[in-house]
């Protein structure tokens, strides 16, 4: 029982996290046009990942989904890592880092998740 609490609470940080930033994005705030200017992929970038986001959290909040979301976040978060590293910076317009803090949350969350299920993920491979 415990287990499951702990991880409908994974479940719902991922949600809340991506939730979160899909109002930036659908209302091309200052910051996310810069970041998705930066790594030249504006506007279609911001509105793809803001989608991609948003089927990821309506995934992961379907229990019978909630791999196929976790696999999904993991993959848009490995992006968002990936770009702070290589492109962006881990402080974007002075934000103290916490954008690139959110995304490692969010990916060990999803991380965690397929690691759960790790039995199913192998069963869908085979």
């Amino acid at each position: 029982m415990k287990s499951g609490i702990f991880f409908w609470i994974m479940r719902l940080a991922v949600a809340v996290i991506l939730v979160q930033t899909l109002y930036f994005k659908f209302t091309a705030s200052e910051e996310s046009v810069y970041i998705f200017s930066a790594l030249g992929i504006e506007p279609y970038g911001r509105i793809g990942t803001g989608i991609a986001e948003l089927i990821t959290v309506i995934l992961i909040l379907i229990p019978r989904t909630s791999l196929f979301g976790a696999i999904m976040g993991c993959g848009v978060m490995v992006g968002a890592i990936f770009a702070h590293l290589f492109v962006l910076g881990i402080e974007v317009k002075n934000d103290g880092g916490t954008l690139f803090i959110l995304a490692l949350i969010t990916f060990l969350c999803c991380v965690t998740l397929v690691f759960k299920d790790r039995t199913k993920v192998m069963n869908l491979l085979n």
